[in-house]
């Protein structure tokens, strides 16, 4: 009886099935995005198919926190950073930049497909001002994404991020410098981003998941193109932890 039964159980899960059965569980537990507050979906895709189909909520999920890593001056993390927010604030929402420092550099935001009309920068002195930008901008209401660059940060101000973040519905995005030592913690997914070498196309990243709740760790080499659609191709998908710039061409994804 055993053995038939054994028979009858397939070798490997249907991938889609238990994309489904994830997006459930984290609705019944309560963590699943929801609505903004003026009717946007609960989840933005980053146009790649690849991408999106590796996350459990099928895009990036609005109303929660997401970390951004570097591995290289933080350019790349940051134009990876400013792509996002492009595509969370669209053409009608709000994008606050909270960081120390000069203010970002226009021409390369726009490259991006940041409207600068939607910018809000705000420069604190110190990066417990920067954190406070960022959370009361969360909590407002009124922004589709906060942007804040911070270095080591406790618990429990990446709770209180995560927290503001749901109580706006906004997309709260910490952009940390290289040498930042950090850890998953309230936020939903963590990121790290290096450069490649770009084409008469578009520039190109090595993007790579390394945290995502209720998903799995992958890495992808991306294009990024702003007139053409906005949004991620996915140019090859590369083995997770490795510094190697591919593991094989894949299919690109557009969504």
């Amino acid at each position: 009886m055993l053995s038939s039964f054994s028979s009858r159980v397939p070798a490997q899960p249907d991938p889609v099935l238990l994309r489904n059965l994830r997006a459930r569980i984290r609705r019944l537990e309560g963590h699943a995005p929801g609505s903004t507050g003026n009717g946007a979906p609960g989840v933005v895709t980053l146009g790649a198919a690849d991408i999106d189909g590796a996350l459990p909520w099928g895009g990036l999920p609005r109303a929660a926190l997401h970390e951004v890593l570097g591995n290289d001056t933080g350019n790349a993390a940051a134009g990876f950073c400013v792509a996002l927010a492009a595509r969370l604030a669209g053409s009608t929402g709000l994008v606050l930049w909270c960081r120390r420092g000069h203010d970002p550099y226009g021409p390369g935001l726009a490259l991006f497909g940041l409207d600068l009309r939607r910018l809000i920068v705000a420069r604190g002195r110190a990066g417990k001002d920067v954190l406070w930008a960022m959370e009361e901008g969360l909590r407002s209401g009124a922004l589709a994404a906060a942007l804040g660059e911070t270095r080591e940060l406790a618990p429990i101000a990446r709770r209180r991020l995560q927290l503001a973040a749901e109580t706006g519905s906004a997309t709260g995005l910490l952009l940390h410098p290289p040498a930042a030592k950090t850890a998953p913690g309230a936020a939903l997914t963590r990121w790290r981003i290096a450069p490649a070498p770009g084409t008469a196309a578009g520039p190109r990243w090595r993007v790579e998941l390394e945290y995502c709740r209720g998903g799995m760790p992958a890495a992808w080499l991306v294009e990024w193109h702003n007139e053409k659609t906005g949004g991620f191709t996915v140019v090859a998908e590369l083995r997770h932890g490795s510094a190697d710039h591919a593991a094989g061409p894949v299919a690109a994804g557009e969504g």
